[in-house]
């Protein structure tokens, strides 16, 4: 029974792999069997709980999100069941049966699935090795994917998980100058869809927490500072997702900073948890106009209308690379909206912030060699001769894996500077 055999997530950081491994597997077997077997948790007899109502069935406690209480039952769950245990496999089947049906045991598990999920990066963390940490975040997938099975029979308000994120701030130019602020984000990651591949931007991918990362610990280096202009710095992110980097750069510019950020995806349910997501970090009590607009764009087939009919002096992207065809589109869509260098001024033009996994293996593998077919070295073109200004790399990094952020094919990190 989950209630007697799942560890405690409040000491998730002491349990071994396998011991979570072994949770998961027996949560799987048991509410998502083979139908082509019979289905067997364990070779040893199976503890089935028989319950003792402590409570009134309708409790006037303060209830909680689902994230947290699965371990904080854990210390006196022994005192509210007590366990009968079953020899004969055919009292292990029907007890099996009555036991996938108990709604108390169910919501337990995925609560505990959705704890574990939300407290990964620690436990991934505590790895001594390089290997032990990828094993660990092969478990995470898997606990993400046993998660979404539960999704397709939960409602979505049940299974959607708030995740807050807190960025150390540096207020100079220099990575060594932190501020002891903290830029704090609330995101919503709603469940993906089963049947639209697209709707990825649901939830919030290693690449954008990354970023962010950098763009509060270097602001300067990323052209996240006050404009020396008279009009507001225009910047736009493509790919927005759940909207990080924009709900990030808005909460380092505003509001010293004049600032129009349009925040652009293409799913509509996208976009709509993106427009949540906006609401909650900049709520309208506080910020009667948004300092970040939601936008609908298709790279293969945009419309420029406004506001793409004036340029962005930055553009920003993470983990938007995941088909074949996306580099060369938003490349068409950087040439047209990203702000042309100016002879006469002497102004170089906007900037382009790209940010992508190295993905070693499935079907996302050498994503990222398409990025730099498109996009030249700025030493390879030159002195050479050009009828129009082109766009090349002026500044590449690679980024190691860090504790638990991100997917377990996720090898390493590339970030492109782009410009004019």
């Amino acid at each position: 029974a989950p209630t007697l055999t799942l560890p405690p997530l409040g000491r998730l950081v002491t349990h071994s792999t396998e011991t979570v491994r072994r949770a998961l597997q027996n949560l799987k077997r048991l509410y998502f069997p083979a139908p082509s077997s019979s289905t067997v948790l364990s070779s040893s007899p199976l503890a089935i709980p028989k319950r003792r109502i402590q409570h009134p069935i309708h409790d006037t406690s303060v209830p909680d999100s689902g994230y947290a209480s699965a371990e904080e039952d854990d210390d006196d769950k022994d005192d509210a069941v007590t366990t009968e245990l079953l020899t004969s496999e055919s009292e292990i089947d029907t007890e099996l049966d009555i036991l996938r049906a108990d709604p108390l045991e169910r919501s337990f598990s995925i609560k505990w699935v959705t704890g574990f999920v939300t407290r990964s990066s620690d436990w991934i963390s505590a790895c001594a090795s390089e290997e032990q940490s990828e094993e660990r975040s092969e478990i995470l997938d898997e606990a993400t994917a046993l998660l979404s099975s539960f999704i397709g029979k939960e409602d979505e308000e049940d299974v959607a998980i708030t995740r807050k994120f807190s960025f150390p701030l540096t207020l100079n130019d220099h990575a060594d100058g932190n501020s002891g602020q903290q830029i704090r984000v609330e995101l919503n990651d709603a469940p993906l869809s089963k049947d639209d591949h697209t709707s990825v931007g649901l939830q919030s991918w290693g690449s954008c927490i990354l970023l962010a990362d950098r763009f509060c610990l270097q602001p300067f280096f990323f052209s996240l500072a006050a404009s020396t202009g008279n009009k507001p710095l225009r910047i736009l992110e493509l790919g927005a997702g759940t909207g990080m980097l924009s709900i990030v750069t808005a909460k380092l510019l505003q509001p010293s900073c004049a600032v129009d950020i349009v925040a652009t995806d293409y799913h509509p349910d996208v976009l709509e948890n993106l427009s949540k997501n906006i609401e909650t970090n900049f709520p309208i009590s506080s910020f009667p106009l948004a300092p970040v607009k939601v936008e609908a764009l298709d790279w293969e087939k945009p419309n420029y209308k406004a506001p793409f009919d004036r340029p962005f002096n930055v553009i920003l992207a993470a983990d938007v690379i995941y088909h074949p065809n996306h580099a060369q589109w938003i490349k068409r869509c950087v040439e047209e909206l990203l702000t042309p260098p100016d002879s006469t001024s002497g102004t170089e033009g906007g900037v382009f912030w790209l940010f992508i996994p190295v993905r070693t293996t499935g079907r996302h593998e050498g994503m990222d060699a398409t990025v730099e077919d498109l996009f030249p070295d700025v030493s390879s073109i030159v002195g050479k001769c050009f009828s129009e200004p082109r766009l090349a790399v002026t500044y590449r990094e690679e980024v190691g894996r860090q504790g638990g952020v991100g997917r377990a094919d996720e090898g390493a990190y590339k970030l492109f500077k782009i410009r004019w």
